[in-house]
């Protein structure tokens, strides 16, 4: 028996062609949005109201969150597209997980590239993680369960 709306904190990610290792685990996953771009266009004679027409959906950009890890194949295939200017787009499923590990709703996430990396700052008065964002910029996502 599952307990509804699902929690957001038991989430796995998963890279079609990387080793999943330490490239699964991320502590935070945002940007799955979809948007619907309309156009607007005047009929003559309506002053009331302009027409909004559906143009195409627009994907955000996916941004993934960790504490930092040195060469996993994730950062290795981001510097080879920084360093080397090669872009090799791979398909990729976030899985939103119930209380048994088994995935209530995946969404596969098509060709994304590397887009920007971070790390936070650092600071020699707090006693924290070094955390690395990953933005992936992709074509579209689809739901799948």
């Amino acid at each position: 028996m599952s307990t509804y709306p699902p929690v957001g904190f038991h989430f796995i990610v998963s890279f079609m062609l990387i080793d999943q290792g330490a490239d699964s685990r991320f502590q935070e996953v945002s940007g799955l949005d979809a948007e619907i771009e309309m156009e607007s266009f005047v009929e003559g004679g309506q002053n009331r109201f302009t027409w909004q027409v559906p143009k195409r959906a627009r994907y955000s950009d996916i941004t993934l969150k960790r504490g930092m890890f040195t060469n996993t194949l994730l950062i290795l295939w981001f510097r080879n597209a920084l360093e080397n200017f090669v872009f090799e787009p791979i398909n990729l499923t976030i899985s939103l997980l119930n209380e048994e590990h088994a995935p209530l709703q995946t969404w596969f996430v098509v060709n994304a590239i590397p887009k920007k990396w971070s790390i936070s700052g650092f600071n020699a008065q707090e006693n924290s993680i070094v955390v690395e964002s990953v933005t992936l910029s992709y074509q579209y996502f689809h739901i799948i369960s």
